[in-house]
């Protein structure tokens, strides 16, 4: 099958067709319509085989998953996703990977009103990168920089089961049969948190995704925001199989700088504490608030009331590896 065939049989017929999208796929450019008072928030992630995914991951967990980690950096911004394009370069043209794979996207797309509008097909090494779109208000959206000393730390749901299900995948730990499909299911299908960046962007200072670990992660608000934080380890929301798989240390470590969380991370002054937990709560969304910002510029972590100090860090993708030799998320396949 050749490039313009493959996209116009896999590509090219899906179920959303947006309003404000005045051309899709077909010509050399997509043309969208942004309402009046809108901006355009704009994301894109590059998804590899055998970094960011293992090799034998299911086709259609790899498309959900390709726009899931964009639209949980949209869903961060507060914003409304809108339409993707997609650069999808393949080793062969093979027709059964194909559609499984435009399932896993188009089911996605589906749920949220997304119109995938364009992109490029290639051969290669397998590789899948999606630049993402969204809408926001123009007066109103969330960033990194906005914490303040005094404000409250919280994350939406469970930390660590998609990075306990790939140490399960490389054998490095033993999850029971009972709990495997519920950790295979965080690493290979996330649910973005389009719902709750939307509730947010009323009540939150800042927020970022959870895609490095959340130390990695949390530094990036600090930095942004000049501020400093204290975590409480205790506080940290860790699943029924985290707790019965590893010990206290192991499971606080792995949420800590395990990634592919894609829960969000956000600060919320105290005169909007009351306000945003009821707002989310109607919403059905967990959350769980595990610290507090202050003017130090470091963060500190306690456990059980005490200091105490951490070594993890969350992935990086250029990292020095002599000082980081024998750092466990160097030979992880998923990253």
């Amino acid at each position: 099958m050749k490039e313009f065939e493959l996209i116009k049989h896999f590509f090219a017929e899906q179920i959303v067709k947006r309003k404000d999208v005045l051309l899709g796929i077909g010509d050399d450019c997509a043309l969208i319509q942004p309402g009046e008072r809108q901006h355009i928030a704009v994301t894109t992630d590059t998804l590899v085989a055998g970094v960011h995914f293992p090799l034998e991951t299911e086709p259609r967990a790899i498309g959900h998953k390709a726009i899931a980690v964009n639209l949980s950096d949209l869903a961060a911004m507060g914003a409304e996703p809108a339409w993707v394009s997609l650069a999808l370069t393949l080793p062969e043209a093979d027709e059964t990977w194909l559609k499984e794979f435009c399932a896993g996207v188009f089911e996605l797309c589906e749920y949220y009103n997304v119109q995938l509008i364009g992109g490029d097909t290639t051969q290669g090494p397998l590789s899948i990168t999606v630049t993402a779109q969204g809408i926001t208000p123009a007066d109103k959206y969330l960033l990194r920089s906005g914490a303040k000393a005094g404000d409250w730390l919280y994350v939406t749901g469970e930390l660590g089961d998609a990075a306990l299900a790939l140490k399960h995948l490389q054998g490095k730990v033993k999850v029971e049969e009972v709990f495997t499909e519920q950790v295979m299911t965080k690493l290979n299908y996330p649910k973005p948190r389009v719902l709750a960046g939307q509730a947010l962007k009323e009540y939150a200072s800042s927020a970022i995704d959870l895609s490095d670990g959340l130390i990695s992660d949390l530094q990036h608000i600090c930095q942004a925001s000049k501020v400093g934080a204290n975590l409480v380890l205790d506080a940290l929301p860790l699943s029924k199989v985290m707790t019965d798989t590893l010990d206290q240390q192991q499971a606080i470590e792995l949420a800590l700088s395990g990634g592919d969380d894609y829960e969000l991370l956000f600060t919320v002054a105290e005169d909007n504490k009351v306000g945003m937990e009821t707002s989310l709560a109607h919403a059905g969304i967990n959350i769980t608030c595990i610290g507090q910002i202050n003017g130090s510029e470091k963060i500190t972590t306690t456990l059980d009331n005490k200091p105490v100090s951490i070594g993890s860090r969350g992935f990086e993708h250029f990292s020095d590896k002599e000082s980081d030799k024998g750092a466990e998320h160097q030979s992880d396949p998923q990253r």
